[in-house]
């Protein structure tokens, strides 16, 4: 019997083999019905130009993308925003929030969460905010890590298989 590979997080830079592993999770995980702003079926390459933009944007210092990997396989994946309004330097906002559905289950979510908060506070952060859809969304996620539910919009997005959902807003005090 074979030991599972132990969890990985890191930073992500813009590779090809990285946007391609992060297009593949968008696309399955839109293809599943999860609400991260893209409706199925969405073209693995629009996922990876959203991927490129994403992670050049990393690179200016405006967001920290967080890579969850088991050994060799990219599990999941978290943004941590950091650009935002001048009048707004105490906060940051967490982002597609996503594991593969093959992986979940194990932890995963959870470890990018505590990651990204690490490096939030690591920032000068002192103020995380989410939001997350109201129906299929990962309300309890946030919830177990102490994030404080703020309030729903009412069909406030479409869903990616079709429908309407709103969205859950939360904030963290770190």
């Amino acid at each position: 019997m074979t030991d599972a590979p132990a969890l990985a997080i890191r930073p992500l830079a813009a590779d090809e083999p990285t946007v391609t592993a992060l297009a593949a999770l968008l696309v399955e995980t839109v293809a599943g019905g999860g609400s991260v702003s893209f409706m199925h079926p969405l073209a693995p390459d629009k996922a990876a130009a959203f991927w490129r933009g994403s992670l050049a944007a990393a690179a200016r210092g405006e967001r920290v993308v967080l890579g969850a990997f088991l050994g060799e396989t990219l599990a999941g994946t978290v943004t941590l925003q950091l650009a935002l309004p001048e009048n707004q330097p105490h906060r940051a906002e967490i982002a597609k929030m996503m594991t593969l559905p093959a992986c979940r289950g194990r932890g995963i979510a959870s470890a990018l969460l505590r990651a990204a908060e690490a490096i939030a506070r690591a920032r000068g952060r002192t103020h995380l905010v989410l939001d997350t859809a109201s129906d299929g969304g990962a309300a309890g996620l946030y919830e177990r890590h102490g994030f404080v539910f703020c309030g729903e919009i009412p069909d406030f997005a479409l869903k990616p298989l079709g429908g309407l959902t709103g969205t859950r807003l939360y904030v963290k005090r770190l």
